[in-house]
This record gives C-alpha cells, structure tokens and sequence, in this order.
C-alpha cells in the first residue's frame, strides 16, 4: 500500500511512499524526448515531454511508479486492489493499458486542465505488459502546479475526482476517504478548549492534545486521514532545503516499518522508497528503507533531447557522516 501528496511553499512537490512487500530492482528513470513510446493499442509517441521518476524497466521499457514531465505535470499509481476495474477494447475509445497510462499522459499534457481532455476518451484496457507480469490494480493522483484530481477505473466506468487535499492513499474510493475527514473535524494543532463540561476543571496536561483521535494504524484510511492533517497543517521555510525535508517529513508520519504488517511467509510491508520531485526544477528526490540520505537527480543535466533512457540504480546502502572519524 502507499501515500501520495503535493506540497507547495516557494516551488511544487510531488511525491509519494512506496510501500510493499518485495522490490521490483526499482531505478530512477529519466526519459528523454525523443525515446519512443511504443503502445499496444493507441498510436506510437516517437517524440514527446521528457519524464522523471522511479520505474521497473522491462524490455527497455520504463514501468514508472510515479513520474513528473518537463512541465512539471505528476502522475503516481497507487494499489486499488478490489477496486480497480480495466476493460475490454472499445472502438470509439483510446485503448491504453494500465502500464502505459503514465507516458501516454505526461507524454503529451502540460497541465490537468489538458489531461482531462485525453481522460474523456481513455478506456483502460485489459492488456498484460507480458504472461510474466500481469496488471496491477492501479488508481492514480495526477497534479501540476495550480490543481490536483484523482483517477479511478471502477466497474462502472472511469470516474475522475477533484482532490483539494491532494493526498491520495489505497483502498476505498476516493470520495469515501474524502468524506470520511467529516468525522475528524475536532482535531487541531492547538490546544483544544474544555468542552467536556462546564462542571470539570480539565487539565491540558500535555501538549499536542489537540491531536487526540488522528489514527496511527497502517491501515489505508488512517494514513489519508493522518497524511492530510500533517500535510494542511504543516509549516516550512521556502528554501529548497527546508521544503523537501518537510515534504520527507510529512510521508514519514505515514511511512511502514519492517515486522508491522505481515503479509505471510515471512515477509513483511514496509516503505520501499519516499519520493519528493520539484515539480518546477524537475529534480527528483529519493530516500530507501536501508538508506535514509536523501539522494537527487536533475533530469535537466541530461541530455534530454536523446533517444536513449537514463538509468540511475538506487542507492541503498546507508549514509552515514561520522564527524569525528
């Protein structure tokens, strides 16, 4: 399971955890304009907006988990299992499979505003990238910098939500996780009055009160409802500096240990990577669960006029500074 957010201060970020139980050899990939997109059912893109972000690549072909265009436009695809509902062909539709709706759309859309666009004629098809890899069950957070929406393939057709939180986590839909803020509506990051009643001298006896009911669990729900309130209520510089490492810190109240949710066989959920792109310098950010260095790639100190992909492997082994050594 995992959790996406935006944040603004000076610049726009966008990012997410990833969270599951195994790596797919996860690599930061910079695509540059002139790789060509092959699709399996829509024309080809032979040129397109260059991406960033982490992919699986499989046949030279970069699966991405999230990705940020030249733009500044984001996309992440987050596990909707139960949920999530792909098609058969339809003619008077662009049939574009799960795996290809990231390039497809960052691939040719500046702004949402031009996604929603593609997004009314898209039917997300039932293709598997290969026998060996079958479709993941996907819903997807899409921002640039001035709006954020939520896309969702349901049994009953392709639903697109406006998302003024800009969080999106798993499992319901996203209208019911939206609702669902209503019954938190009491919490506060100040000290809350006595309300209880007028008869009891009740004492504040800590601070940090005002958070009582924000749910700590893993489950899906809690960490919308967790990562929205830290998100809304979060204040930070404006520099570079002080804006991702609040960004890492907001993902880090929702962030999944090792040994906390067991999945069988003794393997365990845990946050893979936490990702933070700036979405105006598309310089992407990245930590892992073994190393806690915050690593970044400058798409634009590539050549990004190539028709080759730029692979960086993740660095996983922990960064430590001893000062003293």
């Amino acid at each position: 399971m995992c959790t996406s957010i935006t944040y603004t201060t000076r610049d726009h970020y966008f990012g997410r955890n990833f969270d599951y139980e195994l790596s797919y050899k996860e690599v930061v990939v910079v695509t540059p304009k002139n790789y060509p997109f092959h699709f399996r059912k829509v024309e080809d893109m032979p040129q397109h907006y260059a991406l960033i972000g982490i992919a699986a690549v499989m046949e030279n072909y970069p699966l991405y988990y999230d990705a940020t265009n030249e733009k500044g436009l984001s996309i992440s695809g987050l596990n909707f299992s139960g949920n999530a509902d792909y098609k058969e062909l339809a003619e008077d539709k662009d049939n574009v499979t799960p795996f290809e709706f990231i390039p497809w759309i960052l691939g040719q859309c500046a702004t949402v505003k031009e996604a929603r666009v593609l997004l009314e004629k898209i039917n997300l098809v039932n293709i598997n990238f290969s026998d060996n890899l079958p479709l993941s069950p996907l819903h997807w957070l899409m921002a640039d910098q001035t709006e954020s929406i939520v896309i969702e393939s349901l049994k009953d057709g392709l639903h697109i939500y406006d998302n003024p939180v800009g969080v999106l986590t798993n499992n319901p839909p996203f209208n019911y996780q939206l609702f669902n803020l209503n019954d938190y509506r009491v919490l506060s990051s100040k000290t809350p009055e006595n309300n209880f009643s007028k008869d009891l001298d009740l004492d504040a006896y800590s601070r940090g009160m005002g958070g009582i009911g924000l749910p700590g669990d893993l489950s899906s729900m809690s960490r919308f409802v967790k990562a929205t309130f830290t998100k809304l209520n979060s204040v930070s510089g404006n520099s570079e500096s002080e804006s991702i490492g609040q960004f890492f810190h907001i993902l880090g109240s929702v962030e999944q240990q090792k040994g906390l949710c067991d999945v069988g066989e003794e393997k365990y959920e845990h946050t893979i990577y936490s990702s933070c792109c700036n979405m105006d310098k598309g310089i992407y950010y990245y930590k892992t669960y073994e190393n806690s260095q915050i690593t970044g790639v400058d798409m634009h100190q590539e050549d990004l006029e190539s028709k080759e992909l730029v692979v960086y492997p993740l660095i996983n082994n922990q960064q430590v500074n001893l000062v003293n050594k």
